[in-house]
């Protein structure tokens, strides 16, 4: 019997299952949208009901496309963002917003309601701070609990369980409430270095409760990633996902953190891991530096013990916005419209489209560049994570003309992309200047899957981009999490070496276009500069 193992990735708008063979080859995928609530730019909400049915569903589809049968898959893993579920007794939900919609529990990672939340844990100076970049960021699940004791304390008091979303899912395929080490070490200052909760720091913060019974309500147990749970899936999940009882499931990771796992490939011993830049760009952008040591990066989060790769340092920086960030700029343009319309005749998303028409108006893809001509971004529209640590940050458009062209709105597109390259540069540039030692980029994500972007990505960052033979890291990822939990491979670093094939190379322009980027990338700082000068004056 031939091993296959399945891939679920929860993202920011969708559910999708995938299914490999032990060479990481995709034999089938389905997808399915989940809703996204928004009550204003601050609220982000979902619903942990309609992300499970999402789950099974596109499972039931994969494993009917593959014409597998179901002894036939031997291990199943789970990545998702790293939002907040809330659950009562019973693993009920239970309403995160005023609006009193218990459907509505889960806190999504881009939410930002916890921004006053997250500076007076700052102000603390707690020594915890020290592993999540020195600054705690309100994407992060502690300032967002925190907010539901201060703001819909009935929800807080009746919550039995306060999860990350992976590990959620884990639970609703096992039964099991261990919570993954990459999950509580990112996102909750569980110290993972140690192998314990700081219970100084929630009596500190006003979460004192938090620690009672072993810290029952946010993990007692924590286990690597890939780590088999439990007795593997209940009967009751299987019957929901069409698979068999008792099929292995391992420990979750966050999604970024699965496209790392999935894109990085090889082992501690052939040295990638520590050389390669982890680059997950989609809605949000992710960067994952491992290092055999601690690095203490300001404005970058960690570092985080075996929280991507068992036995290797993490450090964990980004862009809160990215992917959406694009979406979001082009929007402003006024041939928007008039893009949309001609990009669904081609039915290609707008972002693809115009980087099809960039594509062909220059002899050579890293010539795009030239098209951005005086046009200058500051993507920071939900804040700037990495490296400021600045959440109150806020976009910045330069050099605009009144264009109404198509060929306006793609340089604007370009600009977008230009100071997205920028900003991963300048979180690279500070990594190495505490020790970190990046020589390339290895890159999955939806956002990034052009060729033109991981080109102008290589261009701005002066580093070689690299991409798996695997189209979809993310999903390869969370499927070599089941691989390992399964047994069929004997550690998560060598399902990384078995199921992870070398694909295409982007290497930086050099000449003229290097010095191009020099000097945007110079523009880029000082608009940077003007903005937080501007808010200041405000």
């Amino acid at each position: 019997m031939t091993n296959h193992f399945i891939g679920i990735d929860v993202g920011t708008g969708s559910a999708r299952a995938a299914i490999f063979d032990a060479r990481g080859k995709m034999i089938a995928t389905a997808k399915r949208d989940i809703e996204l609530f928004r009550d204003g730019a601050h609220l982000a909400e979902q619903s942990s009901r309609d992300i499970w049915s999402a789950v099974c569903s596109s499972v039931r589809e994969a494993v009917a496309q593959s014409h597998l049968r179901p002894d036939e898959i031997a291990g199943i893993g789970f990545d998702a963002t790293c939002s907040l579920v809330v659950l009562g007794r019973e693993g009920k939900p239970l309403a995160v917003g005023a609006h009193g919609n218990a459907d509505r529990n889960i806190i999504v990672w881009m939410d930002h309601r916890a921004i006053d939340q997250a500076a007076r844990i700052n102000a603390t100076g707690h020594p915890v701070l020290k592993y999540v970049g020195g600054t705690i960021s309100p994407e992060m699940q502690t300032p967002k609990i925190l907010w539901l004791k201060e703001h819909l304390p009935t929800t807080y008091d009746a919550a039995w369980q306060f999860m990350d979303l992976a590990d959620f899912l884990t639970w609703k395929a096992t039964g099991s409430l261990d919570r993954s080490v990459c999950t509580v070490t990112c996102k909750w200052t569980y110290l993972a270095h140690e192998s314990r909760w700081d219970d100084t720091y929630f009596q500190a913060v006003g979460l004192g409760d938090l620690t009672e019974d072993g810290f029952k309500r946010i993990g007692t147990t924590v286990v690597p990633g890939g780590q088999a749970l439990g007795t593997g899936l209940t009967a009751s999940a299987a019957s929901e996902l069409g698979l068999n009882p008792g099929t292995a499931v391992g420990a979750g990771l966050i999604d970024a953190h699965a496209g790392g796992v999935g894109s990085l490939g090889g082992s501690r011993a052939d040295g990638q891991a520590t050389a390669r830049l982890a680059y997950v760009f989609g809605t949000s952008a992710c960067t994952m530096a491992s290092s055999m040591e601690p690095l203490f990066i300001p404005g970058v989060w960690g570092p985080y013990f075996s929280a991507m790769i068992p036995g290797l340092w993490l450090n964990e920086g980004g862009q809160s916005g990215a992917g959406a960030a694009i979406d979001h700029l082009v929007t402003h343009h006024a041939a928007y419209q008039e893009g949309c319309d001609a990009a669904a005749r081609c039915q290609s998303p707008l972002p693809a489209w115009l980087a099809d028409q960039a594509t062909r108006r220059v002899s050579t893809p890293s010539d795009a560049a030239l098209l951005a001509g005086d046009l200058h971004v500051v993507p920071d529209f939900l804040g700037n994570r990495s490296p400021m640590a600045d959440p109150q940050a806020r976009g910045l458009i330069a050099g605009l003309a009144m264009d109404r062209s198509i060929d306006g709105l793609v340089s604007l597109y370009l600009a977008g992309i230009l100071s997205i390259g920028y900003g991963l540069r300048q979180i690279i540039e500070t990594s190495r200047q505490k020790g970190a030692s990046i020589d390339s980029i290895a890159i999955s994500g939806g956002a990034g899957s052009h060729p033109l972007v991981r080109q102008l990505l290589a261009d701005c960052t002066g580093l070689p981009v690299l991409v798996q033979r695997e189209s979809d890291p993310v999903l390869l990822g969370a499927a070599m999490l089941g691989a390992a939990a399964s047994g069929s491979m004997l550690s998560l670093q060598a399902a990384m070496k078995a199921m992870s094939q070398p694909g295409e190379t982007f290497l930086p322009a050099s000449g003229v276009i290097a010095e191009l980027h020099h000097r945007r990338y110079r523009a880029f700082e000082a608009l940077q500069h003007t903005a937080r000068l501007v808010r200041d004056m405000s």
